[in-house]
């Protein structure tokens, strides 16, 4: 949106649009490329859109979503303190001996785990504190892991299309449009749940009832004591406290005015604070000050802090090219394409955002066409008629973030901690199956949209 802060004239001349997409198609060409850091390829993006003057710094700031920032920031801080408890591995091992360690029914109970947690915290922390335990897990049992990794990316993608924390596109969506963490479950949580139901059949089908392991390794993992893996239950007892008041803050705020972004960084902080309270022989104390700085400290390590740069860097790359004006004449063509029909234009987008995410990251995609669907709201009568081809992104990004090993942020990490397991994934063999699959998973979900939304 130009303002009077808005810089009008390009340096040397150039046209704002040439200026604001040479930028964004380099920035997007080093992101795929993975030579340079994302956060600091998102940071050199919005400083060039502001030396260039395509964008004020004072409309750069503005174009930065805070509640997206405080919203990451806050449930990373909860995460990071909540898995010192050792909940995660408490959660891991209870899987594996519930199934007697079957490899073929611990496939279907960990990829359930994650889909879950990714829906109630975020998947890209899902599989941070999900994937070491499944190495360690699949090591015991003599399994090949490719299995296993390939469908937790699967499920923590479509898990975390069901929530507006699940996964970081959601997020953009939500807090660009103001919809509240029930919408999110009611109109994209039951595709969610169709496909995750689908994708455990075809994970059986194709790998689990193949699986077997000698009785040794079952009854090794099944020595595993659960109990000795909650090292801290006082410290569980307090994020499981915090973590529901979120939740509920999430679900219930948003009526009363409350955005997501202040409800998690205000349960950060509690959590933070609770964390510095300890109990010793019946006893109450705070910890000195010392020993809290230290605790302040260690809790911000915790923070990705390259990725609230990237993200940060990336709003400022796409005011500008919204402030360019490109965005509007985009949504113009699309629309012109498809005559105006809102049941068109959300299949479109639908489809456009799954093929696009498969191969650029979904979180800067989602970023830049926010503002082009925007531009729409005239055309189907005013912003409350957009609702439908919102959520038609939110299943075409979150979905089609599978097609690739560096469709979505989730699939990234795993592939990390593969590789230092000495279990790499690599791109082609990840996307021989993933992309089909992933369009299957897209014709289910674009079956299911257009017979719900349109």
């Amino acid at each position: 949106m130009i303002t009077e802060h808005t810089i009008p004239q390009v340096i040397f001349g150039m046209d704002p649009v040439v200026a604001s997409c040479g930028v964004l198609l380099a920035v997007y060409a080093l992101i795929i490329s993975e030579k340079i850091n994302q956060a600091v390829t998102a940071l050199l993006g919005a400083s060039a859109m502001i030396f260039l003057g395509v964008i004020s710094q004072h409309d750069a700031i503005a174009g930065i979503d805070f509640n997206t920032i405080f919203l990451l920031i806050g449930m990373m801080i909860i995460v990071g303190i909540m898995k010192n408890s050792g909940v995660f591995q408490f959660v891991a091992i209870i899987a594996a001996k519930s199934v007697k360690a079957n490899p073929r029914a611990l496939l279907a109970v960990l990829s359930i785990i994650t889909a879950v947690f990714s829906a109630m915290l975020d998947n890209v922390t899902t599989v941070m504190l999900i994937v070491p335990i499944t190495l360690l897990l699949t090591e015991q049992l003599k399994q090949n892991p490719y299995p296993f990794l390939f469908a937790q990316i699967f499920a923590s993608n479509v898990g975390g299309t069901a929530t507006l924390i699940g996964d970081p596109p959601n997020i953009l969506i939500g807090s660009h449009v103001g919809f509240s963490f029930m919408d999110f479950v009611v109109n994209v949580g039951p595709p969610a749940f169709i496909i995750m139901i689908f994708l455990l059949i075809f994970f059986d089908v194709l790998w689990g009832r193949k699986m077997k392991t000698s009785l040794r390794a079952r009854s090794h993992l099944l020595r595993y004591d659960a109990a000795k893996a909650l090292v801290d239950k006082q410290l569980l007892y307090k994020s499981l406290f915090v973590l529901g008041l979120v939740l509920f803050g999430f679900i219930a705020g948003h009526s009363h005015g409350y955005e997501p972004g202040s409800i998690a960084l205000g349960g950060a902080s509690l959590l933070m604070l609770l964390d510095m309270v300890k109990h010793k022989r019946k006893k109450i104390f705070l910890l000195s000050s010392q020993k809290q700085a230290h605790a302040v400290e260690k809790t911000f390590k915790e923070v990705e802090w390259d990725t609230i740069f990237f993200f940060i860097g990336l709003f400022i790359i796409v005011a500008g090219v919204e402030n360019s004006g490109i965005l509007g004449v985009m949504a113009g063509y699309m629309l012109e394409a498809t005559e105006g029909n809102l049941a068109a234009t959300g299949m479109a987008i639908l489809w456009i955002s799954t093929v696009a995410s498969a191969f650029i990251n979904n979180i800067p995609f989602v970023a830049t066409i926010i503002p082009m669907i925007d531009a729409m709201a005239p055309t189907f009568g005013g912003k409350e008629g957009l609702e439908p081809i919102w959520w038609s992104l939110s299943l075409g990004a979150c979905l089609g973030g599978n097609g690739s090993i560096v469709g979505a942020s989730a699939n990234v990490m795993v592939a990390s901690f593969a590789a230092r397991a000495g279990q790499p994934i690599s791109f082609m063999k990840f996307m021989v199956m993933a992309f089909p699959l992933m369009i299957v998973t897209v014709m289910i979900s674009s079956v299911y949209a257009y017979f719900v939304f349109f």
